[in-house]
């Protein structure tokens, strides 16, 4: 075994990315491989002391500005992801590896009073820590854990709500996962219909010798789903802004070759607002996660990535994901827009069909969809019987003049025999 402290990697700190909606950050051991991995929210109520024995509560969020020195990763057994921020303050999270499972064992914050920015009037300049137990259990070795949904960790003086947390402790080939272990509360379980029993036959029924023959059992033909509802989504950074990604479709998924229609009815939508990266993130109340992100190489944009989770209507459990994609593609500045049905192969198991389809995830003006660019196969139907008519037309125009020219000089002839 072997102890890293990420301050080997870096200068005493990790790679640290902000995004406009949350911090991503990247520890490496001592041979620059990556070992943690970590994206996430962290809203933080204190409660403390002031001046004139008067209470007060500061509220505020992790910064952008966080080094990960005092982080660990110890191969196959321990690690801690160690977030200092701001004047004295900390945030850190230690996780045990059980072999095919890792847990998160304590989330610990550190504040410093002293700081009279983030704690003004406070009657101590003393540091305080506070030590809670988060839910973040059974999560399967090589997957990220990946929770949407806001938790909050209560004591008797701090509260700290995580949100839009995606976590792998234990990265392995130097790379992150594909595969995701999602929270209970980003899927919700589906209730039970209750379960009615026939009623009984009267016992006083004729008995008779003959034989009733029994009817072959008949099977029942799958039904044909109807065209899905359409979702309008948008996602916007605080309640001050509008929209800054905008997406409107209807969803089919095919998984193993069993539909399902997305149901767009209670769907949270959160995500994140980028100069060349967005994402769009689904939570559905049918226990599925969708995950969409969007590249800009300033000229053009593209969906690069989807990750769908959930359940089938069997109560089968799948992840698909695919990180290599190419679809959705329109000027930047501008929408793309697809209101014909179109089919996509993510992977071998996973096939989406959209339906009335628009997206834009950058330039977003006014919370509003710019010009749209359609998709190539439907302006390729416009143009061929536009073609077809014009080829026509010609023809048409071809055969009067023809006809007329021939009957003028018919004309002429007859004029001249006389």
């Amino acid at each position: 075994m072997f102890r890293y402290a990420a301050f080997v990697s870096l200068l005493a700190v990790g790679i640290v990315f902000q995004l406009s909606h949350g911090v991503e950050v990247n520890v490496r051991d001592k041979d620059e491989n990556l070992c943690l991995y970590a994206k996430l929210m962290v809203n933080f109520s204190v409660s403390y002391e002031a001046a004139d024995n008067k209470s007060a509560t500061a509220e505020f969020e992790l910064p952008a500005d966080v080094t990960t020195v005092g982080s660990t990763c110890e191969l196959n057994t321990s690690s801690t992801l160690k977030l200092n921020f701001g004047n004295g303050h900390s945030w850190s999270v230690n996780f045990t590896n059980a072999g095919k499972v890792y847990q998160a064992d304590t989330v610990t914050f550190s504040y410093n009073l002293g700081d009279k920015t983030t704690f003004p009037n406070a009657a101590s300049n003393e540091s305080k820590t506070v030590a809670v137990k988060p839910k973040i259990t059974d999560v399967a070795v090589d997957t990220c854990y990946s929770c949407q949904s806001k938790d909050t960790l209560e004591s008797d003086l701090v509260n700290q709500t995580l949100w839009n947390v995606l976590i792998q402790a234990f990265v392995s080939n130097n790379s992150t996962s594909e595969n995701y272990t999602t929270c209970a509360a980003d899927t919700p379980t589906t209730p039970v219909a209750p379960t009615t029993h026939p009623t009984s036959l009267p016992t006083t029924a004729p008995v008779t010798n003959a034989t009733t023959p029994t009817a072959p059992p008949t099977t029942t033909p799958t039904p044909t789903l109807p065209p899905p509802t359409t979702g309008k989504y948008s996602f916007k950074p605080d309640e001050n802004t509008t929209a800054c990604l905008m997406a409107n479709f209807g969803l089919r998924i095919s998984y193993k070759q069993e539909e399902m229609n997305f149901d767009p009815n209670g769907t949270s939508v959160s995500g994140s607002c980028g100069v060349n990266s967005s994402e769009l993130v689904l939570v559905s109340t049918q226990q599925m996660t969708i995950k969409l992100t969007f590249t800009n190489d300033t000229k053009k944009f593209r969906l690069h990535a989807l990750n769908i989770t959930g359940k089938t209507s069997a109560g089968v459990a799948f992840s698909e994901a695919n990180t290599n994609l190419s679809m959705w593609q329109a000027a930047v500045g501008s929408s793309y827009m697809c209101n014909k049905e179109q089919n996509y192969t993510i992977t071998n198991q996973l096939t989406i069909y959209t339906f009335a389809l628009q997206v834009q995830p950058f330039g977003v003006k006014k919370g509003a969809f710019s010009t749209a660019e359609d998709c190539q196969p439907e302006a390729e139907s416009f143009l061929v019987p536009i073609a077809v008519g014009v080829a026509l037309l010609v023809l048409i125009l071809i055969v009067l003049l023809a006809y007329f020219i021939g009957r003028k000089r018919n004309m002429a002839t007859g004029y001249e025999s006389f």
